[in-house]
């Protein structure tokens, strides 16, 4: 069979038969790939461990008529090990596989903007971003905005996003795509503090040292607005969003 090789993120996994396992990956070069771990649940399975969700890895494929199958898998990054035992770290990671996960669609269509994000969210949630540690709701949040930006869903933070007046603006609405004048601010629009746009825009941007000085008040209602910002431009709610602590 043909083979090839590719670096991905572990997104999730289903059983297959008695012993096998369907591995859904983001890979850097390929997209989202769907691949058959033979025996991969048996105790003596030489990489059951390194397929895991979260996990960053180097594969090889075989190729196969319906499936892939994954031959080798060697370690480069091993996330899985330091979330499963954070409870809050491990419920926002799974807020951004799952992401992952519906915003890239296609198989086999590669998404290398959406990989190197992913595991760039990945690493600053294990090991901290460039300015230091950050709780996991702000690296989940940033995650949450630069990925939904990425697909085209990018949030207006400063112009209205209705009309294109200049801010500042007082009014956030989710289905007019961010803040908006007030003109333009539907019924039901959230009124955040100046200092909650000023943190959404830094996490956006991912201007780390920006994010110092949020309080607990400016997390909180940023990843409400982000919340909801996501929910309504992913048409549903991300099933894993309920288990994060905030």
């Amino acid at each position: 069979m043909p083979t090839y090789r590719d670096e991905a993120v572990v997104l999730r996994t289903h059983k297959l038969g008695e012993a096998d396992r369907i591995i859904t990956m983001l890979s850097r070069q390929h997209g989202k790939v769907r691949a058959v771990a033979r025996g991969v649940r048996r105790t003596s399975s030489k990489f059951g461990a390194r397929l895991e969700p979260f996990s960053h890895v180097d594969l090889q494929f075989a190729t196969g008529r319906s499936l892939d199958v994954i031959t080798q898998a060697v370690t480069l990054h091993p996330y899985s090990e330091p979330l499963s035992h954070d409870y809050e770290r491990y419920t926002t990671g799974q807020v951004m596989i799952e992401t992952a996960d519906r915003l890239v669609t296609e198989e086999g269509e590669p998404a290398l903007q959406q990989y190197q994000l992913l595991v760039g969210a990945l690493h600053a949630l294990t090991s901290g971003t460039a300015d230091g540690p950050r709780p996991g709701v702000m690296v989940m949040d940033s995650y949450l905005l630069r990925s939904v930006a990425l697909a085209g869903y990018a949030p207006s933070l400063d112009a209205c996003a209705r009309c294109g007046a200049p801010g500042p603006h007082g009014a956030f609405s989710p289905a007019m795509g961010g803040m908006v004048c007030r003109a333009c601010r539907p019924p039901g629009s959230t009124r955040p503090a100046p200092g909650t746009v000023g943190y959404l825009s830094a996490l956006l941007t991912g201007d780390w040292p920006a994010t110092r000085a949020a309080d607990e008040s400016t997390v909180r209602q940023g990843s409400g607005l982000v919340a909801a910002f996501v929910a309504w431009h992913l048409d549903r709610g991300l099933r894993s969003l309920s288990h994060v602590e905030r």
